[in-house]
């Protein structure tokens, strides 16, 4: 390998224990930290926008150092990266791989894009009903409205 094959390429180091969220779309990175509220944990994180992939051409990519996470989190990652693959590592080993998936039911990690309705005004959890998972669009127990994919507010 000459000089500038060692420049183009990108090492980034493995970490020992946590989770790697790979193949996010690259626009959607800086969503996805924040969303997790990776911004404000003292763990260590790497992340890379507009990386290679064979698979979807570009990606991003996010490693976090002693972090799993709860299924509430990764429901939040699906509807932010749909593409996005969660890998849990344990001691350098990869102990799971998988893709996201959109549930079938939202509650209480999304806002309804109805002002009216009363998850706005009230103390009431919000709860949708995902009535198109390629598109995301999300229909309100409440209010009935259909929150589309551009209008998505996490709480």
């Amino acid at each position: 390998m000459n000089d500038n094959q060692l420049r183009k390429e990108l090492k980034v180091t493995a970490i020992e224990n946590g989770t790697v969220i790979d193949h996010i779309p690259s626009k959607s990175v800086f969503r996805v930290i924040k969303i997790l509220g990776l911004d404000n944990i003292d763990n260590q994180i790497l992340f890379g926008t507009h990386l290679d992939s064979k698979k979807y051409g570009d990606k991003g990519l996010i490693k976090v150092s002693n972090k799993y996470f709860k299924s509430e989190e990764i429901n939040k990652i699906a509807l932010a990266a749909p593409s996005a693959t969660l890998i849990v590592i344990k001691n350098y080993k990869v102990i799971e791989k998988r893709q996201v998936e959109i549930p079938d039911t939202i509650t209480g990690i999304v806002k309804c894009f109805n002002p009216k309705c009363i998850t706005n005004n009230q103390n009431v959890t919000t709860r949708f009903k995902v009535i198109d998972k390629e598109d995301i669009k999300l229909h309100c127990h409440y209010c009935e409205k259909i929150t589309k994919k551009e209008n998505i507010q996490f709480i």
